[in-house]
């Protein structure tokens, strides 16, 4: 009988977490969290997750543009692993970490490069250049029991048919019950609230006309038009 609860509560979790990108709350990103970016820059291995948050104003399905906004004059591609929470959250440990986790997505964190730039330089918060209208683009909610092992998943980008990014989250700093853990200190997670991991080596800008595609494993595929504000 208690097995049978669990069960059910697991699928009516799963089946509210589908509804993530109209019910979610907030969307918590982690910065330079790839050992391979870590290496390309020539900076320190980050002590905890550099962590940044977006409004979920920001989110984009498929079959819609990404629309590059007027004001920045360089925008970039980052292809991720979304994980969706699936129950609040709040200081849990990394051993009970992945029980919080309703399922996955693929998602991409666009980044506008001249802004966050000169916000890095100053000090400045990250919100506008990582927060605009179509910033975060996601497939469909993908089911806890579909992800064998969410630390070995292959992820790629194309810009128009040229390869420009391809990692593992393998090669994560921080695993994903580290980042849940961690952001559980600060802040409360609650059902539908998408966490982006970080972004593999390869980030780099992208202008109107282009076509962008993206994939995971062989779980999820997304392909975008980009069209100028």
């Amino acid at each position: 009988m208690v097995q049978l609860t669990q069960i059910l509560r697991m699928a009516c979790q799963n089946q509210n977490a589908t509804n993530f990108l109209h019910d979610g709350k907030k969307i918590v990103g982690v910065a330079l969290n790839y050992m391979d970016v870590v290496k390309a820059r020539n900076v320190p291995v980050p002590q905890e997750p550099l962590v940044f948050l977006k409004p979920t104003s920001s989110y984009l399905q498929e079959g819609q543009p990404i629309v590059l906004p007027k004001v920045f004059t360089k925008v970039a591609y980052e292809v991720e692993l979304g994980v969706v929470i699936g129950k609040p959250c709040k200081n849990v440990s990394k051993t009970d970490a992945m029980s919080y986790v309703a399922g996955y997505c693929l998602a991409l964190d666009l980044t506008a490069q001249c802004n966050l730039g000169a916000a890095r330089a100053n000090g400045h918060p990250w919100t506008l250049g990582k927060g605009f209208d179509t910033s975060t683009p996601v497939s469909h909610f993908i089911p806890l029991e579909k992800v064998n092992d969410p630390h070995n998943l292959q992820l790629w980008l194309t810009v128009n048919g040229a390869v420009k990014q391809k990692g593992c989250t393998a090669d994560l700093i921080f695993k994903v019950h580290d980042i849940i853990s961690y952001v559980s200190k600060y802040m409360t997670l609650e059902p539908n609230d998408l966490i982006l991991t970080g972004t593999p080596n390869g980030s780099d800008a992208f202008k109107a006309g282009d076509v962008i595609e993206c994939g995971m494993a062989d779980l999820a595929k997304l392909t975008f038009q980009v069209e100028a504000e």
